[in-house]
């Protein structure tokens, strides 16, 4: 009798989502503010890292910054026996691209792939920009130390990845310094294009851009609030998933907008004092960043930052006027807020990555009914415990309700009204960590055998 409830305490364990796991804190403690810092300020150093800058010095320009990220991303990989694969890929732009262009050259990303413990094409990736500009973004030749826009983001994937490259996971997980961002996002175009012509399967892409500033140029100082930009719906979707949509609703639950739910919900739940902030668009308004070629190829991705940006850091030649101060400088980030924000991306890549796949063509009925029915394709993953369903009221931007439902491929929710909630469902891994939710993408056509 004992061995049977203790059987049943396990299993329940494993079933909850509130259970948590002490490596997620792990990895909070183990983010150092300290190597962040020395990070910023050797990239910082580099005086400018322009696209278009010098890339033979070893002191000073965008070439001596990517070679010092990729020498950090060796360290790495020869603390954790080769774990990573880093290298550089590259393609050639040139002055007919834009006017942001003066002259032909290379944009070069550093890559480095931690590889993982099982054979997948499953692919999770956090990225920071290598370039930085001053007031005239093809002035190449004059200081651009670019602290904060972007050493930051770039400081954070290379702690995220020394952090990360010390436990196992059965998902590739890619850390990426992408270059060209100030020219018209051609290295995260770059990318995404490679990663599309090796048949990657990316789950999900967190572009950190600008981690640093607590100093907002409204006046406001916070260290715990910041933003998560995602996109309603996938841009490629076809004439019938829009058609479909304006019948069965999700419009704010496309795939960037369900990774931005689960970073939202990963960080409360392992990190509760810092006050995660949803904005529904893509970017800035009328902005974009370099999650963005991503999402134009279909693929999930959000991207992180400071709450109150300061504007008089970001793209200024530095100078003084009428007392005020101009220029992207080191003594305009705080170490321990970019710390915060990397251990938010290296808590959410680690709960990505020990997360099973997630469950294909989800699909819904309960039209005229009084309860509603979900059915899905069981994923093959050996990780996966079980399936859950989640589903919220129309108005509310977080999953509220869910419900445990096994190991099952259907489900029917008994009195609850297809109309009135949005529905959703995850896969679950025996130690209980979630896929991100998956909407429904179509109706059941056919006959449904009630559980």
């Amino acid at each position: 009798m004992k061995h049977s409830a203790l059987l049943l305490l396990v299993l329940l364990s494993q079933w909850s989502f509130s259970q948590t796991d002490q490596r997620i804190y792990d990895i909070i403690k183990d983010v150092s503010a300290e190597r962040i810092e020395s990070d910023i300020r050797n990239l910082a150093n580099f005086g400018t890292r322009n696209t278009f800058s010098d890339t033979v010095s070893t002191k000073r320009g965008i070439g001596a910054a990517r070679r010092w990220i990729k020498s950090e991303f060796d360290k790495t990989s020869k603390d954790c026996a080769n774990c990573l694969e880093v290298f550089y890929q590259k393609d050639y732009v040139t002055t007919n691209v834009g006017e942001r262009v003066p002259k032909d050259t290379w944009i070069v990303n550093v890559v480095a792939v931690q590889k993982s413990a099982k054979k997948t094409n499953r692919y999770i990736i956090m990225t920071g920009d290598i370039d930085s500009r001053n007031s005239d973004p093809i002035d190449f030749k004059n200081d651009a130390p670019g602290a904060n826009d972007n050493a930051t983001g770039m400081a954070g994937t290379i702690e995220a990845a020394r952090v990360l490259s010390k436990y196992k996971f059965d998902c590739n997980i890619v850390y990426l310094g992408l270059s060209g961002e100030e020219q018209g996002l051609f290295g995260g175009k770059g990318f995404a294009e490679y990663a599309q012509k090796n048949n990657w399967d990316i789950v999900a892409v967190l572009n950190n851009d600008m981690i640093g500033n607590i100093e907002g140029v409204d006046g406001v100082i916070d260290n715990r609030t910041f933003r998560i930009f995602s996109e309603p719906t996938p841009f490629i979707e076809t004439e019938k998933e829009k058609s479909n949509r304006r019948y069965y609703g999700g419009e704010v639950d496309g795939i960037s907008r369900q990774l931005a739910r689960f970073i939202h919900k990963t960080t409360l739940t392992y990190m509760p004092e810092m006050n995660p902030m949803m904005v529904y668009r893509l970017d800035r308004f009328g902005r974009g960043g370099h999650h963005k070629p991503f999402n134009d190829m279909g693929f999930a991705g959000v991207r992180i930052m400071e709450a109150h940006e300061n504007y008089n850091r970001q793209h200024q030649d530095i100078r003084i006027e009428n007392g005020v101060k101009y220029g992207d400088v080191i003594e305009g980030v705080n170490f321990a807020y970019a710390k915060k924000l990397t251990a938010v991306n290296a808590i959410t890549l680690a709960a990505l990555a020990w997360a099973p796949t997630a469950p294909k063509n989800v699909l819904i009925g309960g039209v005229v009914e009084p309860n509603t029915k979900l059915k899905w394709d069981k994923t093959d993953d050996p990780n996966v415990a079980g399936y859950k369903i989640y589903w919220r009221l129309t108005t509310s931007p977080q999953w509220e309700f869910s419900r445990n439902v096994g190991n099952v491929d259907s489900f029917e929710l008994e009195g609850i009204v297809i109309d009135n909630f949005y529905f959703g469902v995850v896969s679950v891994s025996k130690l209980g960590h979630e896929s991100v939710v998956v909407f429904p993408n179509d109706i059941i056509r056919t006959t449904f055998r009630r559980k």
